[in-house]
């Protein structure tokens, strides 16, 4: 039986998660159905819904030109589509960051951004909110040659002079490489794009996967959103090296600089030593072979301060023509099979990991709450069934008594909705304070007055102390925050408490509330800043005006994110926070006036008590029965999450 490779897991992890968005789904509605859904369940339960169905799998390819990053990802995912989607021949192929994804609502097409507008304000994220930005080339499924001649255009270079070429941030007139190339004729080829998408519609990328292809250092180090977002944000990063060239000064330049520090954020990091096809030679025994390639991969792995295991040496170009030709054989020795394996092990359990992660976290939540309604609800009736029960046989003055303890009930609990009433004033207070430090406004400005202290400023140490300030403030904001959110949630529980003890409402213990990953990822910018822009070099090699422009495309852009993100996540904590208590109370008030009707009827004898016990009943046991529904749609939802991928694909659409 063949090995499992990473297409194969990687279909699996997309089949499990359909089911998981099935059971999900089924939840919402049976919610809606039973008339139990609540505003903030069901929107986190849509949320939840929308990040199964945008789910993607991004997988980053890092490497100078030429080590064969294109054949790689041509051999590893689309051997089967029998042909190479990405452009793969000798010399450069690719010359900007490389998007390659599926969009239904887009026609299958190359985009790619003009090199110009490293000139203009805004990150590559902002230009793709602004398709006027982009220039479009339609994909010709039906004809493998018209598609490749329109991928070849990511190839494109243009010359500019060297004025032109520091302006977009792409040479350093100071470096000997970039002089010479000058002194032939004053100018120099530069990639015509600044980055490229292809929507293209094969069945992985479909099914969520999206992978960034990076060339060159050059690429790497003049558009710092790679290094700020996409590569962090990337569920593996893949280092290419060559065995013909070995590990040179920029190769190791890319991986201290911008794949070692990124340990922590990405899931799996490879190396990859591809072209050891170049090793292969006749003239020697196997066993020579695989000792030379042990020795590149040794010395390489001593270069990057890795351990060989680390490393995985390949030839990409050979397991293409191995995949497409069914040559098991040659296959066997490109070692690709050896590399696959590692991803799949490292890649797509961690991956099926964070998703069910954050969807179990927010099911939970719900089913709990919904069941604890449910179970506040049943042992209401249960109380209703037994006080009626003692009437049998009693007079009217005890009816009468009973009238009166129940208006008594609901005084004291209107009582208790005036304090509410006024928790919830100081509560509004409390959220606009917090909004106010959190709010998206507030960093605009923030951005704005940073931006006008920077320019006006003449020395880089005004442009050094404006960009410390600025994190200084937002740090000082989620500080803000973080005692607010204390305070709010000490209220709460207190008001949780104070309910639960009066009205015998279920105790809920409101939900947590973390800025402290915010934190982290603010000091993460703020140790980049000091690296790469907060240093005498950067204000001696750039323009104080190509200076701040470039951090307020990168830095300021990535700081307005992280604040986006924190503030949906608050917004959705402070639903979470209230609206167990807004459930509750509305629930206790509904089942006060029941029991007041009811008792208000036995004694205005408008019906028999047996009957209102009889109607009780039948209530009660179509509760018992909502709680045995919820616990069987929670099963399926656990049957699910804990599902282990290895080919199993039981789940369909449908289940």
């Amino acid at each position: 039986m063949p090995s499992t490779t990473l297409v194969d897991e990687f279909e699996h992890y997309s089949a499990w998660r359909d089911a998981l968005y099935v059971r999900v789904e089924a939840l919402r509605d049976w919610l809606t159905s039973q008339q139990l859904d609540d505003g903030e369940s069901d929107l986190r339960l849509a949320q939840t819904l929308a990040r199964l169905q945008e789910d993607t799998l991004n997988v980053a390819f890092v490497a100078e030109f030429s080590r064969g990053k294109s054949e790689l990802i041509n051999a590893i995912f689309f051997s089967d589509y029998r042909q190479r989607v990405l452009p793969s021949s000798a010399g450069r192929t690719t010359m900007c960051p490389t998007e390659l994804y599926y969009d239904p609502r887009r026609r299958a097409s190359l985009r790619l951004l003009p090199i110009e507008t490293k000139t203009r304000e805004g990150s590559i994220t902002d230009f793709k909110r602004d398709p006027d930005a982009w220039i479009e080339y339609p994909l010709d499924l039906d004809s493998a040659a018209d598609m490749s001649a329109t991928l070849m255009r990511l190839a494109d270079t243009m010359p500019v002079d060297a004025d032109t070429a520091e302006s977009y941030g792409l040479i350093n007139p100071a470096d000997e490489e970039t002089a010479r190339a000058l002194a032939q004729d004053g100018s120099i080829a530069i990639p015509r794009w600044r980055h490229a998408l292809i929507n293209f519609p094969h069945p992985l990328l479909k099914q969520g996967l999206v992978i960034l292809d990076t060339p060159g250092l050059n690429a790497i180090g003049t558009e710092p959103e790679l290094t700020l977002s996409m590569l962090p944000n990337a569920h593996a990063v893949l280092f290419l090296l060559a065995a013909d060239t070995g590990v040179t000064r920029s190769d190791i330049e890319i991986w201290r600089q911008h794949i070692a520090p990124i340990h922590g954020a990405s899931r799996a990091r490879l190396v990859v030593m591809n072209k050891i096809d170049g090793l292969w030679d006749e003239l020697k025994s196997d066993a020579e072979i695989d000792a030379e390639i042990t020795k590149q991969v040794g010395s390489s792995a001593t270069l990057l301060d890795l351990p060989a295991s680390q490393i995985y040496p390949v030839s990409a170009q050979k397991a293409l023509v191995a995949k497409v030709r069914h040559d098991d054989a040659l296959l066997e020795k490109t070692r690709l099979p050896e590399l696959e394996a590692a991803l799949s092990q490292e890649l797509i359990p961690c991956k099926q990991a964070l998703v069910a992660d954050s969807t179990r976290s927010v099911v939970q939540d719900v089913i709990v709450r919904s069941t604890e309604l449910l179970e506040t609800r049943l042992a209401t009736i249960q109380d209703q069934v037994e006080e009626l029960g003692n009437l049998r046989g009693k007079n009217r003055n005890v009816i009468e008594h009973m009238m009166v303890q129940a208006n008594a009930d609901k005084e004291q609990f209107e009582r208790g909705l005036e304090q509410f009433n006024a928790l919830r004033s100081v509560f509004a207070t409390q959220v606009d304070a917090l909004r106010r430090h959190l709010g998206m406004q507030t960093i605009r400005d923030e951005v704005k007055n940073t931006r006008t202290a920077m320019e006006k400023s003449r020395f880089s140490a005004g442009l050094r102390e404006s960009m410390a300030s600025f994190f200084g403030l937002l740090n000082g904001n989620l500080d803000a925050s973080t005692e607010i959110v204390r305070e709010i949630r000490a209220m709460m529980t207190a008001m949780y408490q104070k309910f639960s003890d009066e009205h015998g409402l279920g105790m809920v213990n409101p939900p947590e509330h973390s800025l402290v990953k915010y934190r982290r990822e603010m000091a993460r910018l703020e140790r980049i800043f000091d690296e790469r822009f907060n240093t005498l070099f950067s204000m001696l090699t750039a323009g104080q005006h190509q200076l701040t422009q470039r951090f307020f495309e990168t830095l300021a852009s990535k700081v307005v994110q992280v604040f986006e993100i924190a503030n949906s996540e608050t917004e959705t904590w402070l639903k979470a926070l209230i609206a167990p208590m807004e459930t509750q109370v509305r629930e206790h008030k509904i089942q006060l006036k029941r029991r007041l009707d009811s008792v208000s009827r036995i004694h205005a004898a408008t019906e028999t008590l047996d009957d209102r016990i009889a109607e009780l009943d039948a209530a009660m046991h179509n509760v018992a029965d909502q709680i045995d529904q919820l616990a069987r749609v929670n099963g399926r939802i656990v049957e699910a999450l804990d599902d282990t991928l290895g080919g199993d694909t039981r789940y369909a659409r449908t289940a």
